[in-house]
């Protein structure tokens, strides 16, 4: 690609100095077309203007949802994570905000166990509805260890108490030792759930309101949605340097 013009230039030191960062995969998209850069920045440097929550915290979330098993897009990934120990992330934390959004997986139980629950049902087939004193003990351990309860472990852990059990251990490690604020746990899982490539509301719900009783604002949560409704650029940040790349061999072949 050609190098910037005057106008490029500029946008291009405005995202700088708004975003914090600068990254190569943006110099292409903003040579092809800088009115839609320039709409971009505006759009994603809202939260940076007007945001309640600290850079850092900031970076962590975008690690979260670029390092999501629904997204995985490394670019963002190592880029968010520079920022995030520039911003004074430890290490701990970033493998923190890793060891949180691994979870994700888990939603192939709680999405589907209703599921089945209710189709079993249908078939005829009666199920357990009260917890033996096993199960109960799991629930109280899972309340104590994660600070909640929701409706949609209940039948989780009367199907399969030992999967349960192995997934409260997983589920729990970032809990007992780690050094993230609660509430700032709270906005990576509703980060990875308000995704574009996930878009779980139960989770969503559940983890809104365990942040709120963590003390979070409503001005924070609705900072980690625009943080989070960035992630639509990486069509464009996957896509552009294919684009360039095909037409750099049409040069060459022509």
């Amino acid at each position: 690609m050609k190098s910037l013009n005057e106008r490029q230039r500029e946008i291009k030191q405005k995202f700088i100095s708004e975003r914090g960062y600068w990254a190569n995969f943006w110099d292409d998209l903003l040579q092809l077309n800088e009115d839609f850069f320039e709409a971009y920045l505006k759009f994603s440097a809202v939260p940076w203007k007007k945001g309640t929550l600290e850079p850092k915290v900031k970076e962590l979330i975008y690690v979260a949802i670029d390092a999501s098993t629904t997204h995985l897009y490394e670019p963002g990934i190592k880029a968010h994570m520079q920022n995030a120990l520039r911003y004074g992330a430890t290490p701990e934390e970033i493998m923190e905000v890793f060891e949180l959004t691994s979870v994700l997986g888990i939603h192939t139980c709680t999405s589907s166990i209703p599921i089945l629950v209710d189709e079993l049902k249908n078939s005829g087939i009666e199920l357990k509805e009260e917890l033996n004193e096993r199960q109960q003990k799991l629930k109280d351990q899972f309340k104590e260890a994660r600070g909640y309860w929701s409706e949609l472990w209940d039948q989780f852990l009367l199907l399969d108490d030992e999967f349960f059990e192995a997934y409260l251990e997983f589920s729990s490690v970032p809990w007992k030792k780690g050094t993230l604020d609660p509430k700032i746990k709270e906005f990576i899982y509703i980060a990875i759930d308000v995704a574009t490539t996930h878009l779980y509301d139960p989770g969503t719900r559940i983890h809104i309101k365990n942040a709120l009783k963590y003390g979070a604002t409503k001005e924070e949560i609705m900072e980690v949605f625009q943080l989070v409704s960035v992630l639509g650029i990486h069509t464009c940040t996957v896509g552009v340097p294919i684009l360039v790349e095909e037409l750099n061999k049409d040069k060459v072949n022509s």
